[in-house]
């Protein structure tokens, strides 16, 4: 049996999903690994030989394992030649500036927004800090919404590409955590940007990982909480 070129260290609806969606609307043969978060699979040393920083995900490849989502996605794109513009392109510098604003900045301050207590400080800091990401993330956003309203080459309903795919699992994201602090978002409010996750839903790739991941049907314009085959999203 032929081996797979790439095995994805994973959790069920984590930020390994945005990988798992890339490789699949690439077409390339890969198999997975659990990492178990409640067992705290991640902090293990198996594991931190692969990602030092015990983060999920992680991409074994030929060339060796590979971390960082965002950098994942660009050496995908860049090794099949597919879902970015390549290296020399006029549309590249554009591309760039806005992967790396929805990995460093909008999916940073998603994270914050997430784990409050862990970067807060004291715990009566937790509110104002907390309204102050929100606030973050929604100006974020609004940029994000100009930009699709250009409808760039690489950010469009009807072409996919490894943006299009990340700000439709950071949207299904916002929609669904923290449990009870979500009342904040509305899809709505950037309709630019639930076109895409809109048309990202239907595509064979998103079936084919929402099936694996146990995360229903409309993954990202109506999500709900991952019921996986194994392993737990949180």
């Amino acid at each position: 049996m032929e081996t797979a070129p790439y095995i994805l260290h994973y959790a069920p609806d984590n930020a390994s999903l945005i990988v798992r969606l890339v490789l699949e609307e690439l077409g390339q043969p890969f198999r997975t690994e659990l990492v178990d978060r409640k067992l705290r699979v991640q902090d293990s040393g198996e594991y931190r030989r692969i990602h030092p920083n015990g983060l999920i995900p992680a991409l074994e490849t030929p060339d060796g394992p590979i971390f960082e989502t965002g950098a994942i996605l660009l050496w995908l794109s860049e090794r099949h030649g597919a879902l970015a513009p390549l290296p020399g392109a006029p549309e590249r510098a554009a591309f760039l500036k806005w992967l790396f604003f929805t990995s460093n900045t909008l999916h940073a301050d998603i994270r914050l927004h997430f784990y409050p207590d862990r970067h807060a400080g004291a715990p009566d800091c937790v509110p104002a800090f907390s309204a102050a990401t929100r606030d973050r993330i929604i100006r974020h956003l609004g940029l994000m919404e100009v930009m699709a309203t250009e409808r760039p080459l690489w950010f469009r309903p009807e072409t996919p590409s490894i943006l299009t795919y990340y700000v439709s699992c950071l949207l299904r994201w916002l929609a669904l955590y923290p449990e009870g602090g979500t009342g904040w978002f509305d899809p709505a409010s950037w309709p630019s940007l639930n076109a895409i996750a809109a048309a990202m839903e239907l595509r064979p790739a998103a079936t084919k990982a929402a099936l694996a991941e146990g995360l229903g049907q409309t993954i990202f314009t109506k999500p709900s909480y991952a019921c996986p085959p194994e392993g737990s999203a949180t």
